[in-house]
């Protein structure tokens, strides 16, 4: 039996899980106060994902606005965060940008968006 010992992210108590796994299945979670916690812990041991945020070049944007922050438009396989950072390694964009553009589709082959967080 393996044990993991996890600090849960989804809320400000950062509680102490601990998920015990018999070859690699789930078996039992504790420390947990809330389900939340619960299914944070199974995820993070199981298929750790990740939302990434960068910015990007705008071209036409000037001073504070030449650049974009932009974000996954869903959360991405934990492992696939390198991919994902090399594919927006030079883009850039034409103004104006608006919050909810699509900056880039399927980045990394991961089925998920590249969107602006706010307009240019």
């Amino acid at each position: 039996m393996e044990t993991k010992n996890l600090t849960c992210i989804n809320c400000p108590l950062g509680c102490q899980v601990e998920v015990k796994l018999d070859g690699g299945k789930v078996v039992e979670v504790t420390g947990n106060t809330c389900k939340k916690g619960e299914e944070y812990a199974i995820k993070e041991v199981t298929n750790p994902t990740r939302i990434i945020t960068s910015s990007v070049i705008v071209e036409g944007g000037t001073g504070t606005k030449s650049q974009v922050s932009v974000k996954t438009e869903h959360d991405i396989p934990k492992d696939k965060i390198f991919d994902v950072m090399a594919a927006l390694a030079g883009v850039s964009v034409k103004a104006p940008v608006k919050i909810g553009d699509v900056i880039l589709e399927d980045v990394a082959g991961t089925g998920v968006n590249i969107v602006a967080t706010r307009n240019i």
